[in-house]
């Protein structure tokens, strides 16, 4: 398990304002360089890489920084679904409002085929068909008479 310098061509650049660890570089403890790589070993000498930093200052900076990362990533989620809520309610308030425009249309041409109300004779009351209510209303005489008739009829 000694280096071979494979690991040269991994190498990987300190980065500016974040941790080496942070940004998803790894080191070799055989090699004793830091690579950019995804795997858990060494291209190089097959050693098992190191992830995370093994100085407590420096583990207490990559968890600050994970978490401030993911809180980020978070309110980032929010916002987007927020924006896709915000633009679906306006579709949909688009679509009623073209709805509501077709709606006034038709009740418009439904307001004037609409017929006039007339009052009853006898109770007063406004119906779009008053011969047809007068013959049923019960203040009609003529109704309240033959209703009269019938019922002696039936219980004979």
């Amino acid at each position: 398990m000694t280096c071979k310098g494979i690991c040269i061509r991994y190498k990987a650049q300190k980065p500016v304002g974040t941790g080496r660890y942070a940004s998803g570089q790894r080191r070799c403890q055989i090699c004793e360089i830091f690579i950019k790589w995804e795997g858990l070993w060494c291209p190089c000498c097959g050693y098992r890489l190191r992830t995370k930093p093994r100085n407590l200052k420096y583990k207490a900076k990559l968890r600050a920084r994970v978490e401030a990362d993911s809180i980020e990533a978070a309110a980032a989620t929010e916002i987007e679904s927020e924006v896709q809520e915000v633009t679906v309610k306006a579709k949909s308030k688009a679509k009623t409002a073209k709805a509501k425009t077709a709606k006034d249309k038709t009740t418009k041409s439904k307001a004037k085929t609409t017929k006039e109300k007339t009052p009853c004779t006898h109770c007063e009351k406004l119906f779009v068909f008053t011969d047809k209510h007068e013959t049923k209303c019960k203040k009609n005489p003529e109704v309240v008479n033959s209703q009269k008739s019938e019922s002696i009829a039936i219980k004979a």
